[in-house]
């Protein structure tokens, strides 16, 4: 296994006689496979919304679907864990291997009940829990599927007191990424929030989806399992280092435009560079991260600005802190200056402006600008159709056309905007 790592600017050439210059670097990361290369052994646990809410066709279609994604998984390389919460959380099938699937599907049919709350942080500690048995030599990865908003009251666990159901949940969330376990998160209805799956699926590495429909669920689950089928590296980190003239922005520096928009941190190394957590390197899926960075003044001519480097596990030699060749990032420092614009970079560009910009109009929305939500919305869609995201500006110019008409958004339209605003919508 190996990691591809490429790099490009915003423009690569740089005027000389300015002192301050700015550059967006495009950093685009993959795992590439020789061809004797199989699917890796996958470590999944289902983490279901049992509470009253589900019942009737709801739970119904997500036992089909869980019936289908057991199928799927096989052969007896695959492990699997079933969790199901409401007011409290069960596990419903311990961490094992895919061996008897009838035996599976009878013992998830006959035990997942709906009823009560929806404690979804108690769910996620026990799916951890879970997951953790069987994370050595595999892709460990977690679906979280629920319709509610989690438990607001306050409680006691483990001698922290005062944490809400919510802020537990991201706590989880990143405490799964630190043992190399991604938290996928699946939006069922209308009523579910938002903005705490969101918070879940980015600080656990994964994937937020919305299914509006039950019929929906299979179709998600199937996504999702070619998506983490195509993992071959995990706990990747870019690191990132830089000549003295050059520096990252302060606010907001490091982004990740594809295969979805999240917002990355960065952490400060100890000999001065930068790791940013990227999580699982997939095979034929480029994870495009953009860094926001300044250049003072640099002697004219071809040079090296700084260096990027990947560093990984991976899981089919049980290796860890692999690290892949060192990548330079070339500039040059041009008089009389013309520009070299990158249109890859570009497109990168306008995706995360896409993001941000629906990000801000639903700041304004809630600060009750419906007016200024709306002008937001409808340059977003504007954003989409420059990078050919047709899908995505038809539901942003949606939301703006009905904001403009005086009408309210409905918990569906503002989750298709926030989906629509992260990634690139399939037709």
């Amino acid at each position: 296994m190996k990691v591809q790592l490429l790099c490009a600017l915003s423009d690569s050439n740089v005027d000389v006689t300015k002192s301050t210059n700015q550059r967006q670097l495009s950093i685009s990361i993959s795992a590439i496979a020789d061809e004797f290369a199989q699917h890796l052994p996958l470590n999944l646990c289902l983490i279901l919304d049992q509470s009253a809410s589900m019942q009737g066709k709801p739970i119904a279609t997500v036992i089909e679907a869980v019936e289908q994604l057991l199928d799927q998984l096989q052969p007896f390389d695959n492990r699997i864990s079933v969790v199901a919460f409401a007011r409290s959380a069960e596990v419903i099938i311990p961490n094992q291997k895919i061996q008897d699937t009838a035996s599976i599907k009878a013992q998830i049919k006959d035990k997942l009940k709906t009823g009560g709350g929806t404690s979804i942080a108690e769910g996620l500690e026990l799916g951890i829990t879970e997951l953790m048995k069987g994370t050595k030599g595999a892709v460990s990865q977690a679906f979280l599927l629920t319709d509610g908003r989690g438990e607001s009251s306050l409680r006691i666990w483990k001698f922290q007191i005062g944490k809400d159901d919510n802020q537990r949940c991201q706590e989880f969330a990143h405490k799964a990424t630190k043992i190399n376990i991604t938290i996928n998160t699946l939006g069922f209805g209308d009523d579910w929030n938002q903005d705490l799956l969101e918070k879940i699926a980015d600080a656990g590495g994964g994937t937020l989806a919305y299914i509006e429909r039950p019929e929906q669920v299979l179709d998600q689950f199937h996504h999702l399992l070619k998506r983490i089928q195509s993992v071959r590296l995990t706990n990747a980190h870019l690191l990132l280092s830089f000549v003295p003239q050059v520096r990252l922005a302060e606010f907001k520096p490091v982004a990740q435009v594809s295969p979805d928009t999240i917002e990355l941190p960065v952490q400060p190394e100890t000999h001065g560079g930068f790791a940013v957590r990227l999580g699982d390197l997939m095979q034929n899926i480029e994870r495009v991260v953009l860094a926001n960075i300044y250049l003072a003044e640099l002697p004219q001519g071809k040079q090296i600005i700084g260096h990027l480097q990947i560093r990984y596990d991976d899981p089919s030699t049980n290796k860890q802190d692999l690290f892949s060749p060192i990548v330079p990032i070339y500039v040059d420092v041009v008089k009389p200056y013309q520009p070299a614009p990158n249109v890859l970079v570009q497109q990168s560009i306008l995706a995360l402006a896409k993001y941000r910009q629906t990000q801000l109009a639903e700041m304004k929305l809630q600060q009750g600008d419906t007016v200024g939500a709306a002008t937001m919305l409808q340059t977003a869609a504007q954003t989409a159709l420059q990078i050919g995201d047709q899908s995505a500006a038809k539901v942003l110019q949606s939301s703006a056309t009905r904001l403009q008409a005086g009408e309210e958004l409905s918990p569906a339209d503002l989750k298709k905007t926030r989906i629509a605003s992260k990634t690139v919508l399939q037709h």
